[in-house]
């Protein structure tokens, strides 16, 4: 029989076939199998067997896991997500935590600690949730707390930033620096005392023989050991314990061992062979290698924390456009709120310079806004009355009032920065081979530094074993693979920060790879090569009747009576060129026409064909083959009439964004093929496509078709990218490899595809694919870099340099060579952010 129990508390694939390997020996389980996405175990038996027995048997491991019948455990997904780590309480912070390594994928947690895979301290994820705003307190009265910087109320002196306020990294930080500091302070006078033995006349010996420097060194190095690195104790054992081999272990072990010998020779001098042994009887220590090596583990983690901070900093800049606060208008009166007590309907009044609280519209009043921060553009953006306005956007010189449509996690910004958030914490395929690695790297390096030490002990020169000893540490210490660990990550972190810089956000570090490798892109014609919305192109008048001026001015008149599409075009058109507006009479609407009134004393039509027909209008036949061409080409063509004569026309079309087509010769010129599939008809998506140098197009292609090419692509082999903005790209965005939307299309555009362009147009592909490239580049390096220290570093700690060249590797420096891959990587990483992507 078999059956079904729920797992919590597994993180990764070394927990699942730990988990199935001690299910499997449980008395009468014939058969045991995990899956890790489900948390699920089945369970083969002869009969039935108690869950007690299966509780008591993941009772071995701490707690950490626990199993649970189906009815007693409501399985979810965010259970297993949210599933927090047997960790220490620190603080009690509240929020969202993930690894800065990425060990889990997406897996975040709802307290801070360690990493239960890697030991890494969790990272604390940035979002704009309450509490996450500025805090202002008094320095002598902690309990004023005011939410912008002022006197207090009491003293009167200056309100100064809470340390709740400090960031996570920032904290993290600051605690390893002050570890690392004292671990300073106590090493320096432990290496000096080491390092004086290497003098002939060694002036230290004069005040106190070697056994009682020894002792001094003991002393010093106990709250290096005990305080300030012991955290990477804790990790080693935490990893052979779950067998979740990392760098930590090889720290622990290597470091470990030396302190453990050093205080067992310092007590029991006359357990070792004389070789151990100076001329004092004084038995040689390595408490100077293991309080060295610690420390400059410490050292590469306080790097390692202050360069988490920097790449977070492109969100840290994101939350610095969200106010605190906002204004209230409620009957007439003003209140100052907080921004999390916004509600929907809300009417809010955003004064001159200030940021908009939340995503609204614009409901009294005009103004110009800043919103560099969505479109990258520097130049202002006029908003009259029913224009949308997007939270963190800054305001002109002019007050007005806006009502609230989208809050908290819904506005803009807030999705930017979750979207960030979600791309910074998942893994890109590429990672597998640096966990890979990993996973077969430690046991490996343990092996080599057996065999490392037993080679010593019986080949080597005397004291052969105390060569052996420090060989096999130094071996331990130059392979950790923190630098490999490092690697993809930092990458990816500092990318997708590039990436939201330049208004490319990014959904996961797997599209981000992916477009890399894209040679085929699918484009949308409406909204993503062109503008997505009418306008007025030309304007053709009779030369012998009316002017183009006087077109203009009838038209405007006309059609400002209408809310028709079109007529906004041609309203609009006729406000920049700054048309005079005449009153009108007798407005009428002709459905499927077009429209007619009077105006100053004239009869006036303005529509289509059948229009001209309904108003009895001769229509001259030089101005209808000239209206033809342009018909001809996909536009569309709305004659006027004055008193039953037509004297001109209007041609309206959808205007090809200026980037369109730079972006297009760009990405050609990268190898990749551009198909454009459009629902408009043939004739229009000729003229684009000639107007673009498009050979492969498809018009009159509905949602279902544009899905079907995708999969044609895919099965050719090709990997494809989709770019669109509407609702009916929404199925070949999801289907395609990465799907890449339009800012300024719809919701279901942007959930269904990978990859947002903020701005909206074909440019950010190109910055996108330069992105990847980049990244990509830059991962490898990484992964060169990580590897080729432990390839060459592994065989010289060995001694293999030894019997030619008399080399070795202490194990002070082989800890200074590891910790100098994972700042090679780090700062390799960091180079990304002064990469151009724009060409």
């Amino acid at each position: 029989m078999k059956h079904t129990y729920y797992i919590d508390g597994m993180t990764c694939n070394g927990c699942k076939k730990h988990v199935e390997d001690t299910l499997k020996k449980v008395p009468d389980v014939l058969d045991a199998s995990v899956d890790l996405s489900k948390a699920e175990a089945t369970i083969d038996m002869d009969s039935h067997i108690p869950l007690m027995k299966f509780k008591k048997a993941l009772e071995g491991d701490g707690g950490r896991y626990s199993i649970h019948e189906a009815d007693e455990y409501h399985h979810s997904k965010e259970n297993i997500r949210r599933a927090k780590p047997k960790v220490k309480d620190r603080n009690n912070v509240p929020g969202t935590f993930y690894c800065p390594m990425h060990c889990e994928g997406e897996k975040t947690y709802d307290a801070p600690g360690d990493c239960p895979v890697c030991g890494m301290d969790l990272v604390r994820e940035q979002n704009l949730s309450k509490g996450s705003e500025m805090r202002y307190t008094c320095p002598m009265h902690p309990e004023v707390v005011k939410s912008e910087p002022g006197s207090c109320p009491i003293c009167g002196m200056d309100l100064v930033p809470s340390g709740a306020d400090t960031s996570e990294e920032e904290k993290t930080y600051n605690k390893l620096l002050k570890k690392f500091w004292i671990a300073l302070v106590f090493t320096l006078p432990i290496f000096s005392i080491a390092m004086s033995e290497m003098l002939n006349d060694n002036p230290l010996y004069d005040l106190m023989s070697q056994k009682y420097w020894n002792w001094i060194q003991f002393v010093l190095s106990l709250p290096v050991v005990f305080y300030a690195t012991w955290m990477f104790f804790e990790r080693a054992y935490r990893s052979i314990k779950t067998w979740n081999l990392n760098m930590f272990t090889l720290i622990g072990i290597g470091a470990g061992v030396a302190w453990i010998f050093s205080v067992f020779g310092l007590f029991f001098p006359d357990f070792f062979p004389a070789q151990f042994r100076t001329e004092s009887g004084a038995v040689h220590v390595y408490f100077e290698a293991a309080t060295v090596i610690l420390t400059l583990v410490l050292m590469g983690q306080v790097l390692e924390a202050r360069a988490h901070s920097k790449t977070n900093s492109a969100i840290k800049e994101l939350l610095k456009l969200a106010p605190n606060n906002a204004v209230r208008v409620k009957n007439g009166q003003e209140e100052v709120i907080s921004i999390e007590a916004i509600e929907l309907g809300d009417i809010l009044r955003v004064k001159p310079g200030e940021k908009i609280p939340v995503d609204g519209l614009l409901t009294k009043g005009e103004t110009s806004i800043d919103e560099s921060m969505i479109s990258g553009e520097p130049l202002p953006v006029d908003k009259v009355l029913g224009d949308q306005v997007k939270a963190g956007t800054i305001n002109g010189n002019q007050s007005f009032l806006m009502k609230a449509e989208k809050i908290g996690a819904d506005t803009l910004l807030s999705q930017i920065i979750q979207m960030v958030n979600n791309a910074s914490r998942s893994r890109a395929p590429i990672q597998n081979l640096a966990d890979t690695v990993s996973a077969y790297f430690v046991p490996v390096v343990v092996a080599i530094a057996l065999v490392t030490f037993v080679v010593w002990a019986i080949w080597g020169p005397p004291p052969a074993y105390v060569y052996a000893l420090v060989n096999a540490i130094a071996v331990l210490i130059i392979a950790c693979p923190c630098a490999l660990g490092l690697a993809t990550p930092m990458s990816v972190m500092v990318g997708v920060g590039k990436g939201a810089q330049n208004g490319v956000l990014i959904k996961n570090a797997e599209a981000l790879e992916r477009m890399s490798k894209v040679d085929t892109l699918i484009i949308d014609k409406t909204g993503t090569i062109t503008e997505g919305k009418p306008t007025v192109e030309t304007v053709e008048a009779t030369k012998d009747s009316f002017s183009r001026e006087d077109i203009v001015q009838f038209m405007v008149s006309l059609n400002q009576n209408s809310e028709h599409p079109l007529a906004q075009a041609t309203v609009n058109y006729g406000k920049e060129l700054g048309a005079t507006f005449f009153d009108s009479k007798d407005f009428q609407a002709v459905t499927g026409k077009g429209v007619s009134a009077i105006i100053s004393d004239k009869q006036v039509s303005l529509g289509n064909l059948k229009m001209m027909e309904h108003a009895a209008a001769k229509l001259p036949m030089a101005l209808r083959e000239q209206a033809e061409a342009y018909q001809k080409n996909g536009k569309t063509v709305s004659f006027l009439a004055v008193d039953g004569v037509v004297v001109g026309f209007v041609v309206i079309g959808d205007k090809i964004k200026k980037t369109s087509l730079k972006a297009i010769k760009n990405l050609q010129g990268k190898g990749i093929d551009i198909v454009m599939l459009t629902g408009d008809n043939q004739g229009t998506a000729k003229a684009v496509a000639h107007e673009l140098g498009l050979t492969a197009f498809k018009a009159e292609m509905l949602p279902d078709d544009k899905l079907k090419e995708v999969q044609k692509l895919q099965q050719q082999g090709k990997i494809v990218a989709m770019a669109g903005d509407g609702i009916n790209d929404a199925p070949a965005l999801a289907q395609s490899d990465v799907g890449v939307a339009m800012g300024t299309g719809t919701d279901v555009a942007i959930e269904s595809a990978a990859m947002t362009l903020v701005k909206g147009d074909l440019q950010g592909i190109v910055k996108a694919r330069n992105l990847s490239d980049a990244v990509m580049k830059n991962i490898k390096q990484n992964l060169f870099f990580a590897l080729v220290y432990n390839t060459l570093g592994v065989p010289i700690a060995a001694g293999v340099l030894f019997p030619f060249f008399g080399i070795l590797l202490s194990p002070m420096i082989a800890a200074a060579a590891m910790s100098f891959s994972s700042v090679s990587v780090i700062g390799n990483a960091l180079r990304l952010r002064g990469k151009s992507i724009d060409q």
